[in-house]
């Protein structure tokens, strides 16, 4: 079959089972660009000079629902962070009224089947980083009220009760509040999400989650050793959890010369001063000028599919999904370059022979039947378990 009949086939497919993509960072991106002024990012209209998100190209990648996430910088903390995912919320809600023919909130997953079935593209939240909740289960069943559908345990950076991927760990994975968190997730019904998380934290939540897991924006550690990646032991077991590890696009967590490239494009930046998760216009001038010295090795959508191959033969066809992390993250692969780009992973996967029920399961049933799973279980949950009052 020719890559134009692929590319066809695929845009059919995702006609009938679109993309629930798990993680992308629109919301922030307006926050940071525009101050949230959505006349000046009217994502009707292509924003392809500022974003790798607007409607038009949400449309052409056949994506059917997004987790918008609600992410705030770890290095807000207390009150300012709480206001901070408040704003953000805020922000998606506008989005929502905003667009009203294209978008519609979803916070369960009939909602996000009824938004399928109107053509219009379901839009959950998700919020990174347990900092979020200021160490307050409060604060969680608040934020979950408000429409938040997981969190993320951790951002980049360890916190009072879990440890993260990529700082230094302090619990050895969850602290006894830490799993306090993920049971009351569960008991109010929102999904425990392990991407940036360490893999110890990874295994204590398992071990204690009576609800489907996921991973919104995490790939396959054994394809690519990045520690924001899931290792084999831990995607063995997502069966019994029925939990989804939702593959990501971005280049230095799927491809192994990019991780190597990175490490020392970061160093770079720290010994001019600046952080390496910097993207001022001064740190992406001297990022530009180190890459121009030293070509930054390119991703594409062979990449990605080489680790949902390698998440599929692991944790079952069952348990993978997709999470970009569009606006959130500065590089993205060949062929992967915005939100329209989903059909182009998709037709890869067609050509090595992945069939339609298989990818109708990655785009759109895996994640919403996890979604539906933990609402199961938090109604059998609430109606047995008051509301946990633990504190640090």
């Amino acid at each position: 079959m020719s890559a134009a009949d692929l590319l066809g086939q695929a845009r059919e497919l995702l006609a009938a089972y679109p993309v629930v993509d798990g993680h992308n960072d629109l919301p922030w991106a307006l926050r940071e660009q525009v101050r949230y002024d959505l006349d000046r990012r009217d994502i009707a209209a292509d924003q392809s000079a500022h974003l790798h998100t607007d409607i038009p190209r949400l449309r052409a990648g056949g994506v059917g629902a997004q987790f918008w996430s609600v992410y705030v910088r770890s290095d807000y903390t207390g009150d300012q962070a709480v206001s901070a995912t408040l704003e953000q919320i805020d922000a998606v809600e506008q989005l929502i009224a905003r667009y009203p023919r294209d978008l519609r909130l979803a916070l369960t997953a009939d909602d996000m089947e009824a938004a399928r079935a109107e053509g219009r593209i379901a839009s959950l939240m998700g919020a990174e980083g347990g900092h979020s909740i200021n160490n307050s289960l409060a604060t969680l069943r608040s934020l979950h009220r408000l429409g938040v559908r997981y969190m993320t345990l951790t951002h980049n950076d360890t916190i009072d009760w879990a440890d993260s991927a990529t700082d230094e760990p302090r619990h050895g994975g969850l602290s006894d509040f830490g799993r306090e968190v993920v049971r009351e997730m569960n008991r109010v019904g929102m999904l425990v999400d392990l991407s940036h998380v360490a893999a110890t934290t990874m295994r204590d939540a398992l071990a204690v989650s009576a609800a489907p897991v996921i991973f919104s924006h995490s790939s396959a550690r054994a394809v690519c050793d990045h520690p924001r990646n899931v290792p084999d032991d831990v995607l063995e077991l997502l069966p019994a959890n029925g939990g989804v590890a939702m593959v990501t696009f971005v280049p230095k967590f799927v491809l192994q010369a990019a991780v190597d490239w990175t490490l020392a494009a970061d160093e770079n930046l720290r010994a001019h001063g600046f952080h390496h998760l910097d993207t001022t216009p001064e740190a992406m001038a001297l990022h530009r000028a180190f890459e121009e010295r030293r070509p930054r090795p390119e991703a594409t959508a062979a990449t990605v599919a080489d680790h949902l191959d390698h998440m599929r033969e692991v944790a079952g066809v069952d348990h993978i999904g997709i999470g970009g992390d569009y606006d959130g993250t500065a590089f993205t692969p060949a062929g992967l370059d915005d939100v329209s780009g989903y059909p182009n992973l998709i037709a890869e996967l067609l050509s090595r022979g992945w069939s339609t029920p298989d990818l109708a399961k990655l785009t759109w049933s895996n994640p919403v039947r996890a979604l539906r799973d933990a609402e199961a279980v938090a109604r059998d949950l609430s109606a047995t378990t008051d509301p946990s009052n633990a504190h640090l």
